[in-house]
């Protein structure tokens, strides 16, 4: 086994935050590496600790779960944030994203489901699911603020075959195991690919891959 996912809890109710971390600590390779009542407590502590992933909170008093995330993976892009919200479409959570977080939960999702969200945000895989991704183009676009389309955009002419290839799989919602499936590739060469994309397009993570791919119209709504 490796080593543990390290886990900061950001959640202004002390109560919410204990219950996660039960949760969390009873998870065989995760470990709760500290908390946070706010944005501000959340910068300074995830510049001192270093986590692998921060469980976000956008509904805070002071600096709130958005600013927080904006600093925080500004700081140390490695740093993934996992958005906590309790509306599926809360106009909230999908700010967060535009500020870098790299998908969100449910605060009432299942215990099964929000470790693998936890899971699949460390890995770099995708947390936003087909189902959703209609959802997610509809009412993010707006507020993630990525390039319009352009008749003479470079991005994709950039990417090689295989490339392309991968990159309207991930715009399609799958992960890096059904893609590695797919393609007869091992899942870490999915990933190496991935990053490639992600540099050569100018992109943070997947959920703006996905955003550009329709944007680019190489994948419909």
């Amino acid at each position: 086994m490796g080593e543990s996912v390290r886990i900061l809890l950001v959640d202004d109710q002390r109560l919410v935050r204990h219950g996660f971390r039960l949760l969390l600590e009873a998870t065989p390779g995760m470990v709760v590496v500290g908390e946070a009542g706010d944005g501000a407590e959340a910068i300074s502590v995830s510049q001192q600790l270093e986590p692998d992933v921060v469980l976000m909170d956008v509904r805070m008093p002071g600096v709130d779960g958005i600013t927080a995330t904006q600093r925080i993976t500004s700081d140390r892009p490695e740093t993934r944030v996992l958005v906590l919200t309790t509306y599926d479409l809360d106009d909230y959570a999908f700010r967060a994203l535009a500020a870098g977080a790299s998908g969100f939960v449910l605060k009432d999702t299942r215990p099964a489901d929000l470790i693998a969200a936890i899971r699949a945000i460390h890995s770099g895989d995708a947390v936003v699911s087909p189902r959703l991704t209609a959802k997610l183009i509809a009412v993010a676009a707006p507020h993630l603020g990525t390039r319009r389309p352009r008749d003479d955009d470079a991005a994709l002419p950039e990417l090689t075959g295989r490339e392309h290839e991968i990159f309207l799989l991930v715009a399609r919602g799958e992960t890096n195991n059904e893609i590695a499936a797919r393609l007869q590739l091992s899942e870490s060469t999915v990933k190496a690919h991935i990053g490639r994309i992600l540099s050569k397009m100018d992109l943070r993570n997947r959920v703006e891959a996905v955003i550009r791919a329709y944007e680019l119209g190489v994948v419909g709504q």
